[in-house]
């Protein structure tokens, strides 16, 4: 099977794929949807149903806020971290939600952002249904979708069929196991980074490959960045305190020299990353 490096690193909101990342592209998807099929501009309010894991963890996983902001039309690579805090407060406290950041429409948790943790989606644990009402309460569209891991939605249909279509791009230098890694790169010459940007360059062209995984590396970046310099308790409800800034701090004030400080620093950097 062939797979890009964009396939396997791809920029979202924290902290999960399945449950962060998958309901925001899913409600922004449905919301595309409505204008696609022209109601976006009757739709006077829309409800959003999670199920499973969805339901059960979605709180602790922001899935609530993430399934809000997605409605509004951000995306995961998108989105402004600093504001949407703020942004999804302002939707409970006015009661009104902006769906693509245009349409306007009533909003109240009770009844439009729904838990259902008694029931399942047949398809997959992440199950999300989505419905569009009109002036008079008519369902002008209702959509399922699966959060199936990585990020990736499916809706209904796909799941339903059960399909998993192989990518039969070709590729320079194709490799099913370790082993043949090492002979294409022995074959050409390089090491494994050189084979697989070789290969990347059978889906785009080698300046917007240099860009992308600039902005892949400029992403990490600013991830550590943010999670060593931010304070105070991790959202979520179970008041987890930070820990990555005072590591920091501690890490960078020691004296004595250390061989292993840089693993100390690995360790400090993926828990930022993490929180």
């Amino acid at each position: 099977m062939a797979v890009s490096v964009f396939d396997l690193f791809s920029i979202g909101i924290g902290p999960s794929s399945s449950h962060t990342v998958g309901p925001m592209r899913a409600a922004r998807e449905f919301v595309l949807g409505l204008q696609d099929a022209d109601v976006l501009a009757t739709t006077c309010r829309v409800q959003s149903e999670l199920y499973g894991s969805l339901a059960f963890t979605g709180v602790g996983h922001g899935t609530d806020r993430a399934v809000l902001l997605g409605l509004e039309g951000e995306t995961p690579e998108e989105i402004q971290l600093d504001t949407a805090p703020n942004r999804v407060e302002a939707i409970h406290e006015s009661g009104t939600i902006r769906l693509l950041g245009g349409r306007e429409v009533q909003w109240a948790a009770a009844t439009d952002l729904l838990f259902e943790r008694r029931q399942s989606l047949p398809y997959h644990p992440n199950g999300m249904r989505f419905t569009a009402f009109g002036s008079d309460g008519e369902t002008l569209q209702q959509r399922v979708f699966y959060s199936v891991g990585g990020g990736f939605v499916v809706n209904e249909e796909a799941a339903g069929a059960d399909v998993i279509v192989e990518d039969s791009t070709r590729l320079p230098y194709r490799f099913r196991s370790g082993a043949e890694l090492l002979t294409r790169c022995a074959e050409m010459g390089g090491g494994i980074s050189d084979v697989m940007r070789a290969n990347e360059t059978a889906w785009r062209e080698g300046t917007t490959i240099e860009s992308g995984l600039l902005e892949l590396w400029h992403a990490m970046d600013a991830c550590i960045e943010r999670g060593c310099t931010t304070r105070g308790i991790l959202p979520g409800g179970l008041r987890v305190r930070r820990r990555a800034a005072d590591w920091s701090d501690r890490l960078a004030a020691k004296q004595v020299p250390d061989p292993l400080e840089v693993m100390d620093w690995v360790s400090v950097w993926a828990v930022a990353v993490n929180e």
